[in-house]
């Protein structure tokens, strides 16, 4: 690997945040933490395994979407741009891309420091022509790109259905966030899981492995090694449900007894089946996920889906259709 293949960029804010974060979820009512802050290096870990499931239909069919259509995507977005991937992870689903598209440079988006550095390493050696310009930032915040070389189209890519962890005004916000950064000739290539049947829907946030129940537990276990919680993990069960009303799957950790658990100093106390919020995932239509867009700012240009009508995946120009 060439020594300007890969460029890594710290953004990300200071340790303190987390600490703050959380004290302030657990000490609300009802009690919540934000999903971000499932990915440190374990939990990435679990959730690469949890795309391997065979409940979890997200990945594959998002997967055969970006195969069928990568001749259409990459003709529309064309040559020579920057490429940012959000939520980057392990950078599995870009690899589908990169060949047609031919950017002059990829940048990778992550919270997950360790996780974002080494999936970015492996990728700068499988494709020597290219830059790679990892970058360790909350996205959630504001979207700042510490590398954009001037007169590049900046095209994003966000796949996964990371979007449904917003609620839908906050999905507006952030939505407008990103065409900021895009215009004036970007564009938005992203995925998002469309409502369905709930037994699909609740097999793949309870899967028969128990690789999502690991996956959300690991939150308090890290609390626990990073800010000096005293949770006892099997004081707390997984619980996924969906909210049809909604068009939501909510996760959540429920406290199986009254107990008192101390973090940072401070104590909180849970009642017998009371919860900590951990993650909402929305489901949209393909129309109603549109008229979001249209409301941050973006024109939608195309949308696909894969064969069983499980997954959609949008293109949204932040200029002019």
């Amino acid at each position: 690997m060439s020594t300007h293949a890969l460029r890594f960029y710290d953004c990300f804010p200071p340790a303190d945040s987390f600490r703050s974060e959380v004290l302030e979820g657990l000490g609300a009512c009802p009690k919540r933490i934000a999903p971000k802050f499932f990915y440190d290096a374990h939990g990435s870990r679990l959730f690469d395994a949890i795309c391997e499931l065979p409940e979890y239909y997200l990945t594959r069919a998002e997967i055969e979407i970006l195969t069928t259509h990568a001749r259409e995507i990459s003709d529309l977005i064309g040559p020579g741009c920057l490429l940012i991937e959000l939520g980057s992870g392990s950078s599995h689903k870009v690899r589908l891309l990169l060949e047609a598209l031919r950017p002059v440079a990829y940048m990778p988006v992550d919270i997950s420091r360790d996780h974002l550095l080494r999936a970015a390493r492996l990728l700068a050696i499988e494709y020597p022509w290219l830059e790679v310009h990892a970058t360790c930032i909350d996205y959630c915040l504001r979207l700042d790109l510490p590398y954009c070389p001037e007169g590049t189209r900046k095209i994003a890519f966000f796949p996964g259905s990371s979007i449904g962890n917003f609620e839908p005004e906050a999905t507006v916000a952030f939505l407008r966030d990103v065409a900021r950064v895009l215009q004036p000739d970007g564009a938005l290539l992203i995925g998002v899981d469309l409502k369905k049947d709930a037994g699909v829907l609740h097999a793949a946030y309870n899967d028969s492995r128990g690789i999502t129940a690991q996956f959300n537990l690991n939150l308090l276990a890290r609390i626990n090694r990073e800010l000096g919680g005293r949770f006892l993990l099997d004081d707390f069960e997984h619980m996924a449900f969906y909210d049809e009303a909604r068009g939501r799957i909510e996760m959540h950790l429920a406290s199986r007894r009254q107990q008192t658990v101390h973090v940072g100093g401070q104590h909180f106390r849970f009642a017998r089946g009371e919860t900590v919020h951990t993650e909402n995932s929305y489901k949209y239509g393909l129309d109603e996920f549109q008229d979001l867009a249209r409301q941050a700012g973006f024109q939608p240009l195309r949308a696909w889906s894969d064969r069983q009508g499980l997954f959609g995946v949008h293109y949204l120009s932040a200029g002019p259709a």
